[in-house]
């Protein structure tokens, strides 16, 4: 098939936000206890440790599905774990916190002096029988396929997209959103503009013509600050100066000043939890595609990812991206669909919006040959058993090429080829 042309013009926005916004805040102790526990099991396996009940520590058999709320002055956590370790989870809640920079008990939110409420409770029988046991399992005892053991941990649907936007693959909006929402970040912590605090928000709206992107209309931060700032004087032209022209150069974005917008309300120096709760989970599409590709509606932090809410949309992503860089398609929107308990998948779908080079029967075909997505595998394939996830909790699960982000791995891309043939 002949790729499909977009010849409309249209204007597409997405947004991101920093480490210190009260919702991301709630991801990152998520994750960071997630990762605590991970850590501790590792540990305990290394040294042989039995637990009374006679099973032994290890990071395959923890599970986390962690939720956590802020607000002024209080850490509230709630779900269910299951560990053989001793995890401080109050010690994580304020190593978080300090280290995203809420440490000044002026501003309402502090890592000394918050109260926390710990409400953890362990993991349900009921649900971790299926994760340990899957249904395929337990309906045929002969089965001696390794990864047909692991049921996912819950019902549901996850997507994953790529596109040929960015060089990693990501819509231009969300990927630039994240660039800058990291660089404010950056220069509030290394003193070049001191005057800024941790909550903040980004946001870029880009014109496409022909369906490709051709500028940078408007762009939009929003940002906490100290008292006594100039907004129009100093704000302003200082995040222009320090945030938007260096990322935007990098990128080499074509863009105008007079599309910039910063604290439109004009003063932001409440903020943080004591100017809006936060919760995990709360922004799943600035941690995915910024809108551009659809969301299953699961979050991902605080799970581990037994959870096919995060595991499968990782490996849904890993397989969209290969498909891209392939030169496959030009887009491509993976949905994948798990019953709570099973290790197969109920359903794969594999959409390129008209522009693949060759029919989409065949893509699906060879995704099939090529990747194995029962949750098993996808541990295995991905190493999704380390404490990796704090990182992610913040500027996006997708579109950043580091060592831990196995997921955006482009290693099947002969594989598919092959297939093809």
């Amino acid at each position: 098939m002949m790729a499909q042309k977009n010849t409309d013009s249209y204007v597409f926005t997405s947004e991101s936000v920093t480490e210190g916004h009260p919702d991301k805040v709630c991801d990152q102790i998520s994750d960071a206890i997630l990762d605590a526990i991970l850590t501790k099991e590792a540990e305990l396996e290394a040294e042989g440790y039995i637990a009374p009940s006679g099973e032994p520590a290890s990071a395959k058999n923890a599970r986390s599905a962690c939720e956590v709320l802020v607000t002024t002055g209080l850490v509230v956590l709630a779900g269910e774990v299951r560990t053989q370790a001793y995890v401080d989870f109050e010690a994580v809640v304020r190593k978080v916190i300090a280290e995203i920079g809420y440490v000044d008990p002026e501003l309402g939110f502090d890592a000394k002096s918050c109260g926390i409420i710990n409400a953890i409770h362990e993991q349900s029988v009921d649900i971790a029988q299926g994760v340990d046991e899957s249904f395929e399992v337990q309906h045929d005892k002969g089965c001696d396929d390794p990864y047909e053991l692991i049921g996912a941990g819950d019902q549901g649907m996850m997507f994953g997209y790529a596109c040929s936007e960015t060089p990693t693959l990501m819509p231009l909006p969300i990927f630039l959103a994240h660039r800058l929402a990291e660089r404010l970040t950056e220069v509030r912590k290394d003193g070049t503009l001191a005057y800024l605090r941790p909550d903040g928000k980004t946001q870029v709206s880009v014109r496409y013509e022909g369906g490709k992107p051709a500028s940078v209309e408007k762009v939009l931060i929003s940002t906490q600050h100290e008292a006594d700032i100039d907004l129009e004087g100093q704000l302003k032209p200082e995040l222009i100066e320090a945030v938007i022209r260096p990322v935007f150069k990098q990128w080499g974005v074509d863009w105008d000043e007079r599309g910039v917008y910063t604290n439109p309300t004009g003063r932001f120096v409440i903020g943080g939890p004591t100017a809006d709760a936060g919760l995990t989970g709360r922004k799943i599409i600035v941690d995915t595609y910024g809108g551009a590709g659809r969301h299953g509606g699961g979050c991902f932090s605080g799970k581990d990812a037994t959870k096919v809410d995060r595991g499968a949309a990782y490996a849904a992503r890993w397989v969209a991206k290969n498909v891209v860089a392939a030169g496959l398609a030009e887009r491509c929107e993976v949905q994948v669909a798990y019953g709570i308990g099973m290790a197969e998948p109920l359903s794969l779908l594999v959409e390129t919006f008209g522009t693949s080079v060759v029919a989409p029967s065949d893509i699906v075909n060879a995704v099939r040959a090529v990747f194995d997505l029962r949750p098993g595998a996808i541990l295995d394939a991905l190493d999704l058993r380390r404490p990796i996830f704090r990182k992610t909790a913040a500027y996006g699960h997708f579109g950043r090429e580091l060592p831990e982000f196995t997921w955006e791995k482009t290693d099947r891309i002969d594989a598919l080829k092959a297939a093809l043939r």
